[in-house]
C-alpha cells in the first residue's frame, strides 16, 4: 500500500497489516490521540493485550524497541520509531458510557469503542472482543506513590509519528479519538500509511 490515508476527526478505520510491513501513525495537527487495536488475521480471538505487554516488556512506558504482545503471548507489533515517547495502554476506548460518565453536559458520542466496533465488524470482530487499546499519543501520567492517574493533553506536535512493524499478519483498528480530555478539548484527524 502506498500513500497516506486520513481518518477524519472522531471516526475510525480497519485494515490488514501483513508480517514485516510497517504502520506509520501520524498526528498531522498535534495533540490528537489515536486508539490502536491489533488482531491476528487468521484468528481474531487473538488480540493485543496490555497485561501481557506490561508483563513481558516490564514497563508501562512503551516506546522505540518495545513490543506489543497478544493474549496468547505472541509478538504482534514492534515499535521501531517514536517521535513522541508518551502513549497510554491503561485506559479503555471511550464509549457512549464514557461520555455519560465524564461529560454529562456534552452530547453523547459513540466514541472510539463504537468507531472500532463498526470498522472491525467486517473482519468478524464483535464488540465484546474489543479490549483496552494502545492509545497512541495519549498522555496519562501516573503518580508513583498513590497510583492515581489523570488525563492530560497529548504532548504530540504537528507531524509527530509512531511506526510499528507487524510481527504477524494482522487486522488493525485505528481511530481519531473522540474524547474531550484525551485531545486537549478539540478534535483532529489522524493519518496513517503502510510501508513494506
Amino acid at each position: 500500500m502506498s500513500g497516506t490515508v486520513e481518518i477524519p476527526p472522531r471516526s475510525g478505520a480497519a485494515f490488514v497489516l501483513e508480517t514485516g510491513q510497517t504502520l506509520i501513525v501520524t498526528d498531522p495537527g498535534g495533540q490528537q490521540v489515536a486508539d490502536l487495536l491489533a488482531y491476528a488475521k487468521d484468528d481474531v480471538r487473538e488480540v493485543v493485550s496490555n497485561g501481557r505487554t506490561f508483563d513481558y516488556e516490564e514497563t508501562i512506558a512503551l516506546t522505540t524497541g518495545n513490543t506489543l504482545w497478544s493474549n496468547r503471548s505472541n509478538r504482534m507489533l514492534t515499535i521501531v520509531e517514536d517521535s513522541v515517547g508518551r502513549h497510554d495502554f491503561l485506559l479503555t476506548p471511550c464509549s457512549e458510557a464514557t461520555f455519560k460518565h465524564f461529560y454529562p453536559t456534552k452530547p453523547v458520542h459513540r466514541g472510539c469503542f463504537g468507531n472500532l466496533a463498526a470498522a472491525l465488524e467486517p473482519f468478524g470482530v464483535e464488540p465484546d472482543a474489543i479490549p483496552t487499546a494502545f492509545n497512541v499519543f495519549m498522555n496519562v501520567p501516573v503518580d508513583g506513590a498513590s497510583g492515581r492517574l489523570r488525563v492530560d493533553p497529548p504532548t504530540s506536535k504537528p507531524g509527530d509519528h509512531l511506526a510499528l512493524r507487524a510481527e504477524m499478519d494482522l487486522v488493525i483498528g485505528l481511530t481519531a479519538c473522540s474524547a474531550y480530555d484525551s485531545n486537549g478539548g478539540s478534535f483532529g484527524p489522524i493519518e496513517y500509511r503502510i510501508e513494506g
